[in-house]
C-alpha cells in the first residue's frame, strides 16, 4: 500500500472497476443524460464500461459535460496566456477560487484545448462525502485535502499532501492545480493564504525554499465569472461575519453550492494564465533570508499576478458605481446591462437590508477596487 492511498486518485488499473461500480448509479445516469441528451443510455453505458484510464474518462465524458455546462449556463469561455506554456512541462497552477468544481474543470478544458498536460487537482474531502462523488472525483484525477482535523493531524496531513504534490510534479510529469486559499473567496478579494504556501514548502528538499518553488514551476491563474452563480449562497456567511456571529453551515450546503455553481448562470467567463514565476523568486531569495518572509513575499507576488490580470466585466463596474453611488465607470457598461444587474440584485437579496446589499455589491466591486490599487501604485 502507498502512503498516499487515502488521498490519491485512482490508478488507471483501478479505473474500469470503479466505473462499472457506478455506471447504473442515479447520479451517473443524470450526469450522462445531461452530457449526452440525444444518446441512448445503453450507448453511453457501454462506452463507460470500455473505459480503462482517467484520461479517457476525462476527455470522452467530463470534457463533454463541461461543454454542456458552458452551453447551457454561460455566454462562453475565453482564455489568454496558455501559449506561454510548454506542452511537455508540468506546472503548479495556483488560481483564485470562486467555484468548487468549475474553476479546475474549466482550467483543464482549456489545457486540453491547448494540447497541454491536464492537472491533478486538490479538492476538500467535505465535498465528496457522498460515495458516488468520491468515486467521481478520483476518476477525474482529484486528490483529497483533509478538513476538520486536529492541529497535530493537520500537520501530518499537510506534510503528506505536500509530498504527494511534489511527487506528481517532479516524478510523474503531472501538472497540479491548487486554490490560493482554503475555501472559495466570498467577498471578491482574491488573496493567497500563506498557509497554502507553507504546506507546499513541506515538500521541499532544497536548501533554499525559493529554489524549490522555482523547480516546481508556479503559474498564477486568474479566473473571472461575469455572474457568480453562487453569489446569493455566500450571503448568509457574509451576514454572519458582518454581525460578528459564528457561521454554521447547513447540512447539505456544500452539495447545493456545488450544483448551483455548475448549473447557475455565469454569463462570460475568462481564464488568464500568468507568467511562470522565475526571476521574482530570485529577487525574493536575495532580499529575504527568513523563510516566513519569503513565503509572505511569494504570496504577494502571486496576488499581484492574479489581481492585475483578473478580467473585469460590466457587472464589476456596475456594482462599484451602485455601491459608491457614482457613475465613475458608466462608460464600461450599457443601461441595459445595469438594469439586468439591478434586477438580479433585487431577485437574490433583500435590497432594503443595507448590510446585505453592500455585501452583495462588494463581492462584485472589490476586483475593481483591487485593480485600481495596482494602477494607482504604478
Amino acid at each position: 500500500m502507498s502512503k498516499f492511498d487515502h488521498i490519491r486518485p485512482f490508478y488507471d488499473s483501478e479505473v474500469n472497476e470503479a466505473i462499472c461500480s457506478v455506471v447504473h448509479h442515479p447520479m451517473m445516469k443524470a450526469l450522462m443524460s445531461f452530457t449526452f441528451p440525444d444518446v441512448e443510455e445503453e450507448v453511453w453505458a457501454n462506452q463507460l464500461r470500455k473505459t480503462h484510464s482517467k484520461r479517457d474518462f476525462q476527455i470522452n465524458f467530463i470534457y463533454n459535460a463541461i461543454q454542456q455546462v458552458l452551453q447551457k449556463s454561460s455566454d462562453g469561455l475565453t482564455t489568454s496566456g496558455f501559449e506561454k506554456l510548454d506542452k511537455h512541462t508540468p506546472y503548479l497552477f495556483i488560481s483564485n477560487h470562486r467555484d468548487i468544481i468549475l474553476d479546475t474543470s474549466l482550467i483543464n478544458v482549456s489545457l486540453y484545448d491547448h494540447g497541454l498536460i491536464m492537472t491533478a487537482s486538490a479538492i476538500g474531502d467535505n465535498l465528496v462525502q457522498k460515495a458516488f462523488l468520491h468515486t467521481l472525483s478520483r476518476l477525474n484525477r482529484n486528490f483529497l485535502v483533509q478538513r476538520s482535523l486536529s492541529p497535530r493531524e493537520l500537520l501530518q496531513s499537510s506534510k503528506l499532501m505536500s509530498e504527494y504534490i511534489c511527487q506528481l510534479l517532479t516524478r510523474e510529469n503531472r501538472s497540479v492545480w491548487i486554490a490560493q486559499r482554503e475555501g472559495r473567496t466570498k467577498d471578491g478579494n482574491d488573496m493567497t493564504q500563506q498557509g497554502v504556501l507553507k504546506m507546499l514548502a513541506m515538500g521541499s528538499d532544497e536548501e533554499n525554499l525559493m529554489d524549490y518553488f522555482k523547480k516546481i514551476k508556479i503559474v498564477p491563474v486568474s479566473i473571472s465569472y461575469e455572474y457568480d452563480p453562487t453569489d446569493m449562497l455566500k450571503m448568509p456567511r457574509l451576514m454572519a461575519e458582518a454581525n460578528d456571529e459564528v457561521y454554521i453551515k447547513e447540512k447539505n450546503e456544500d452539495f447545493m453550492t456545488l450544483i448551483s455553481g455548475i448549473m447557475g448562470q455565469k454569463k462570460h467567463i475568462h481564464i488568464h494564465v500568468g507568467d511562470i514565476l522565475d526571476k521574482e523568486l530570485d529577487v525574493i531569495k536575495e532580499e529575504n533570508d527568513n523563510q516566513n518572509k519569503q513565503i509572505q513575499a511569494l504570496a504577494q507576488v502571486i496576488d499581484d499576478s492574479i489581481l492585475t490580470t483578473y478580467k473585469l466585466w460590466p457587472t464589476n463596474y456596475i456594482a462599484y458605481d451602485l455601491l459608491n453611488d457614482t457613475n465613475r465607470f458608466a462608460n464600461h457598461y450599457t443601461e441595459k446591462e445595469k438594469n439586468l444587474f439591478e434586477r438580479r440584485l433585487e431577485m437574490r437579496i433583500d435590497i432594503e437590508n443595507k448590510v446585505m446589499r453592500e455585501g452583495f455589491l462588494a463581492m462584485y466591486a472589490n476586483p475593481v477596487v483591487n485593480k485600481m490599487k495596482y494602477e494607482n501604485a504604478v
